[in-house]
C-alpha cells in the first residue's frame, strides 16, 4: 500500500514539474521595456563651456558660465555636422541676457524644468523636430565681474560663484576595447 501511495506522489510531481516547464520554456521573454528601447536610440552630444556676458548699464556686471549637453537621436545625427555650440551659444544668450531668466539676486525662482524645455523647443526648431529628446544642464554658474576680475588678478582663493543649478552628472559610455 506505501509503494502506491510512494508511486502515485511520485507521478503526480513529475507530471506538474513537466507541465510547469513546458509552460515556462513556452513563453517568450519579455523584450527590452519602452524606455530601454528608446535610451538605445539616443547618443550624448557633449556640449562645450561657453561663457556668456551679462551687459547691465553699458558695462559688463558678470558672466554665465554654463555647459550643456544633449540626449539626441542616433538615426537623425548620423552623418551630420551640428553647429551645436554656436546654436547653444546664441540660445543661452538670448534666454539668460536678452528674457532675463535668471535674476541673480533670486536664484531659488528660477524654474530649470522650463528653461530646458524653452532650450529644447527652440533647438529642434532650429534643427529639426525630434532631434534633441532630453537637455542635460551640466553646469550653470554667475560669476561677478569682481570676482572673475580677482580670480585673474591671482587671487589665492578659488572664483567666487552663484551655482545657479546644480548640475547633472553625464556619464559617457566607455570606449570599448576593441577585442
Amino acid at each position: 500500500m506505501g509503494k502506491i501511495l510512494g508511486i502515485g506522489l511520485w507521478v503526480c510531481i513529475v507530471t506538474l514539474g513537466a507541465v510547469y516547464g513546458s509552460i515556462y520554456l513556452a513563453t517568450a521573454p519579455a523584450g527590452p521595456s519602452e524606455e530601454e528601447t528608446k535610451k538605445a536610440a539616443l547618443e550624448l552630444v557633449r556640449g562645450e563651456p561657453i561663457t556668456i556676458p551679462v551687459i547691465g548699464g553699458g558695462d559688463v556686471t558678470g558672466y554665465f558660465l554654463t555647459r550643456i549637453s544633449f540626449m539626441m537621436d542616433k538615426d537623425k545625427v548620423k552623418g551630420q555636422t551640428l553647429p551645436t555650440t554656436e546654436l547653444m551659444t546664441d540660445q543661452l544668450f538670448t534666454l539668460l541676457v536678452g528674457n532675463k531668466m535668471v535674476d541673480i539676486g533670486n536664484v531659488s525662482a528660477f524654474d530649470v524644468n522650463s528653461f530646458r524645455d524653452q532650450i529644447k523647443t527652440e533647438m529642434n526648431a532650429r534643427l529639426g523636430e525630434g532631434m534633441i529628446d532630453q537637455v542635460l544642464i551640466e553646469q550653470l554658474d554667475y560669476v561677478s565681474k569682481d570676482a572673475a576680475r580677482k580670480a585673474a588678478d591671482g587671487g589665492s582663493k578659488p572664483m567666487e560663484r552663484t551655482q545657479v543649478v546644480e548640475g547633472e552628472k553625464v556619464e559617457e559610455k566607455p570606449a570599448s576595447s576593441g577585442h
